[in-house]
């Protein structure tokens, strides 16, 4: 299988600031690829040196083989790009915003026009062709714009933080288009700060953080060390101050985890005994309102590897609104 796209100590700063620090790696033809970092770990910099929006300090890029600093035009024809923030025309209509994109790659009237309708119906949006972009609601506006960057039926797309700010029902359907898009063949590079999204769709995944990848390997693999631990939640309707370390001192065996949210993860290399634990926290001021196991996810790999909380990578990413 060969590489569709190729990256070698790649490196971009702003004045004093590293936004992409000497990143390396490679993703093969067909393959759905994550890059999953915080706000700020250089995703969006990053996929920008790789589409031609931004030029690199230093390092290597070839994008279905080709030298991207020897030919770089012939490279972007071979790519699709959905930006973070849609790029098309709101004065124009979903159906003229389509058109446009497909003339900007060279397509031909009666293609462009038929591609579009294609399109269009095939993201749900037949309906809306004749209104105006501006007033599309947030989820059709990513789905339009996901339709503009394949108008031209690249082999590489490229999506930045696609399911971002809308509704769930339009983050279900979106995340449904992208793995038929990757069931027909498209090599996608997506970055999210979604862990689940991540994890359902993305056959490798790279974790980015301060402009370092820290850590690259398939869903399989990265689960798979934690995969033999047991791991226990409990919520307390009040948790009292001093509480982990009593517990640690009582479980010497058990890792405990206690979390503002009101929440006690307990991990062993053997099953948890529920009962003494909860009869603990009771005796010691805690009201347990529920105990459960739970399966450990790529979540629990990632807080393992960063120490960024999953959590607040996403209220970071909402509050802020973009993620570069």
């Amino acid at each position: 299988m060969s590489e569709s796209i190729y990256v070698q100590n790649l490196t971009k700063r702003f004045e004093n600031v590293e936004a992409v620090n000497g990143i390396s790696f490679s993703v093969q033809q067909g393959e759905l690829f994550g890059f999953l970092g915080p706000n700020g770990a250089g995703k969006t910099t990053t996929i920008n040196m790789l589409t031609g929006l931004a030029r690199p300090d230093s390092g290597a890029i070839r994008i279905g083989g080709l030298d991207c600093k020897v030919n770089p035009k012939a490279a972007q024809h071979l790519v699709g790009v959905v930006p973070d923030e849609s790029n098309l025309y709101p004065e124009l209509t979903g159906y003229d915003n389509l058109c446009f994109c497909a003339a900007l790659y060279g397509i031909g009237k009666t293609e462009r026009q038929t591609r579009a309708r294609e399109l269009l119906d095939i993201f749900d949006l037949a309906k809306a062709a004749d209104r105006k972009f501006a007033g599309y609601s947030k989820g059709m506006k990513r789905k339009l714009t996901i339709a503009a960057g394949i108008i031209h039926r690249p082999s590489i797309l490229f999506l930045d933080e696609p399911t971002t700010g809308i509704d769930v029902a339009s983050a279900r359907q979106l995340r449904q288009m992208i793995a038929n898009l990757h069931q027909e063949g498209t090599t996608i590079f997506l970055t999210t700060h979604y862990i689940e999204e991540a994890e359902r769709l993305c056959d490798r995944i790279a974790f980015i953080v301060s402009g370092r990848i820290v850590q690259i390997d398939t869903v399989a693999q990265l689960v798979q060390p934690i995969r033999e631990k047991h791991v226990m939640r409990i919520a307390c309707v009040n948790i009292p101050s001093g509480i982990h370390n009593k517990l640690a001192e009582a479980f010497p065996v058990l890792t405990f985890t206690v979390s503002n949210g009101g929440f006690i993860k307990v991990e062993s290399g053997d099953p948890v005994q529920v009962g003494p634990l909860v009869r603990f926290l009771e005796d010691n001021g805690a009201e347990v309102s529920e105990a459960r196991r739970v399966r450990p996810s790529l979540e629990d790999i990632f807080v393992s590897i960063t120490g960024i909380e999953a959590g607040a990578m996403c209220k970071e990413k909402e509050k802020k609104g973009g993620g570069r």
